[in-house]
């Protein structure tokens, strides 16, 4: 099955929907669908509405492997079930979908420009955890705010160190050194960071592959020599903020980058629209969404 997933994502036209929003960004995701903080009291509640939320998403008819190649949860939506199933289990297996762990604990504080991630905790107890629900492949998200190359350089390294902890649990890392769109100099950051990337993919072994997740760069086809790395098995652009018609029209002028977006993917679904509504309009994201990867 891991490899069957291996040849899908690194030859697979489609994109990854990114459904891992955690405690800091639940409320707001809810928000945008229709549901406000006077609708629950607990984080339990909470999470059982995000849930349901993501169980319409992925059991919808217009979320399908005809566009998504794969999706990312959160830690306790692996747990969870759909219709019975493990939800990393009904995405394959119900829909040819490859699915994704988010692993991190969010961001530490800024510190020279950029913002590390928190300890990962019992992380190994973590990825055992992953295989044992069928996980291909794990996501970490760190900051970018200003082009500080030591800060630039420290946040690779950490996401390159823990990456190789990932590939020896069985695991492929998505690596997210996300650039802030808003930073003044988000281009010089962005030359800091390829060339700090590039410096460690030199450094993989011949055996092991990576992901990244990348903000849609200022150059377009900017990241073209990391797309076409042997170590590099796909490259991800995250919508940062940008609107879904930003988005698309930023990642359509980079060949061969394809998107992982969240926001931009469930822009515009609400609670209160009926089945067909609601299908009728991720189907229409869907496909805009596609269109705009497989350039």
């Amino acid at each position: 099955m891991m490899q069957k997933q291996f040849e899908k994502m690194r030859s697979g036209k489609g994109f990854i929907a990114a459904l891992d929003q955690s405690g800091g960004s639940t409320p707001k995701a809810l928000a945008l669908y229709g549901i406000t903080k006077d609708s629950y009291t607990t984080d339990e509640e909470m999470f059982d509405l995000v849930h349901q939320m993501r169980t319409r998403i992925i059991t919808s008819p217009s979320f399908s492997s005809e566009h998504i190649l794969g999706a990312i949860l959160f830690e306790q939506t692996m747990d969870r079930k759909i219709e019975g199933v493990f939800t990393a289990d009904y995405l394959w297996e119900k829909k040819s979908v490859i699915p994704f762990l988010k692993v991190d604990k969010g961001l530490d504080q800024e510190n020279e420009g950029v913002q590390l991630m928190k300890p990962i905790k019992e992380l190994d107890l973590l990825l055992k955890r992953a295989v044992s629900r069928n996980i291909f492949g794990t996501k970490m998200r760190s900051l970018i705010l200003k082009a500080d190359i030591n800060g630039i350089k420290k946040i690779v390294s950490q996401q390159f160190d823990i990456a190789k902890k990932i590939i020896d649990a069985g695991l492929i890392p998505i690596i997210e050194p996300e650039v802030d769109i808003k930073s003044i100099d988000k281009k010089e950051s962005e030359e800091i960071l390829k060339s700090e990337i590039l410096k460690h993919l030199q450094q993989l072994g011949k055996e092991s592959h990576v992901m990244l997740k990348l903000s849609i760069p200022t150059v377009d086809d900017f990241y073209s020599e990391i797309i076409k790395h042997p170590r590099v098995l796909r490259v991800v652009a995250l919508s940062g903020g940008y609107t879904r018609e930003e988005a698309n029209e930023k990642l359509a002028r980079n060949h061969g980058l394809i998107a992982s977006f969240s926001r931009a993917l469930t822009e515009g679904l609400n609670v209160k629209q009926s089945d067909k509504e609601f299908d009728d309009y991720l189907k229409a994201s869907v496909e805009s969404i596609y269109k705009a990867s497989i350039v």
